[in-house]
């Protein structure tokens, strides 16, 4: 390969993997100098790289120190015969030896390409983490590529990059096809040995959140906020809200118009229940209101180190308010933050 075949292949490199061709030639003059090291028996210090794509010049320089007395011939050389080759040279000064990069051998040639190699897998990992780092905590869209039916993983593409659904991040009942889009939530990028690791869920919390940011205007803009999420994934989502508007209406901005913004997301979780309560400051309010659809008759918060309450609501609707197999009691409580025990107004039978 000469010198311009060199240059056009690092600019190549730089246009189909998006490296920069910089980074790729500093690796490479490392690995030149690295091994003209090995062949002549020297310190990096006594080797001179360079390479200039814009005018395709590449120099690789033995640098000895002139000195009177000689004690190692492959660092240094005598004012004597320095002054053979460059007369203005005295001792403290560098004589440069240019050498031909043929000399270098095959060895060195193989160590080239090594670090050459090594360096475009490190600027690729380097350039992945860059990439989904900056998309931590989002809603990135993924195509699948991979399912393994064995060990329940679904592999992703998202961009450039692969990342691996685990099976207790993926909505239990969900069926994945190759080729399905989907969008999942990135919740972390880790560095690891072989490279970055990104950590992606259909499961976390962060994806209903990011979903009603994208769906409705004002949860983006900031005047609905979203207080708190309790979510039991494929099934059912409470999301409390509350607006620093006085004249916005936080669920009806997110239910929408005939339901339309929360049908939406609703779909797109592949009819995941979502209910919209109001969020307040005054727990037992707030309690009251996160027990939605059942009505609530009386709130009261047990002293305590705990936080516990105890809730009344009507007979007939005891059973709505704890759910099936106690899943809006359960929600209810996560989103609140309290232990709830949840009693009919006529009370239990054998209580006073």
């Amino acid at each position: 390969m000469n010198n311009e075949e060199l240059f056009m292949a690092l600019d190549m490199l730089e246009k189909e993997r998006g490296i920069s061709a910089d980074y790729l030639l500093e690796k490479v003059k490392n690995a030149v100098a690295i091994a003209v090291k090995k062949d002549y028996e020297v310190e990096e210090e006594n080797v001179s790289v360079e390479m200039d794509p814009h005018s395709g010049t590449f120099e690789v320089k033995l640098l000895q120190d002139v000195v009177e007395e000689v004690e190692n011939p492959n660092t240094q050389i005598s004012l004597q015969e320095a002054k053979k080759q460059d007369s203005s040279l005295e001792v403290g000064d560098q004589l440069e030896t240019p050498l031909q990069t043929q000399d270098f051998g095959r060895i060195a040639a193989q160590t080239a390409k090594h670090v050459i190699r090594q360096g475009i897998r490190e600027a690729e990992r380097s350039q992945m983490y860059t990439e989904m780092q900056s998309k931590s905590h989002e809603i990135v869209t993924g195509v699948v590529t991979r399912v393994d039916p064995s060990r329940g993983i679904v592999a992703l593409e998202i961009g450039k990059n692969e990342a691996i659904l685990p099976r207790n991040e993926q909505v239990p009942g969900e069926i994945l096809q190759e080729g399905d889009r989907i969008k999942v939530y990135v919740v972390d990028v880790a560095v690891t040995e072989r490279g970055p690791r990104v950590m992606i869920s259909r499961t976390h919390p962060g994806l209903v959140k990011r979903m009603f940011e994208m769906e409705v205007p004002e949860v983006y803009d900031g005047t609905v906020e979203i207080k708190a999420i309790a979510r039991e994934a494929g099934q059912r989502t409470k999301i409390a809200v509350t607006s620093k508007d006085p004249n916005v209406d936080p669920r009806g901005a997110c239910i929408g118009a005939h339901g339309a913004r929360v049908a939406g997301i609703v779909e797109e979780l592949g009819g995941e229940k979502i209910d919209v309560v109001l969020y307040s400051d005054d727990p037992a309010e707030f309690i009251a209101a996160a027990l939605s659809p059942a009505n609530v008759l009386k709130v009261e918060i047990v002293e305590g180190e705990g936080k516990s309450c105890q809730v009344t609501v009507p007979d007939h609707q005891l059973s709505l308010a704890i759910g099936n197999r106690g899943q809006n009691a359960r929600l209810c409580a996560r989103l609140t933050g309290y232990n709830i025990d949840i009693r009919p107004e006529s009370g239990y039978y054998g209580e006073e």
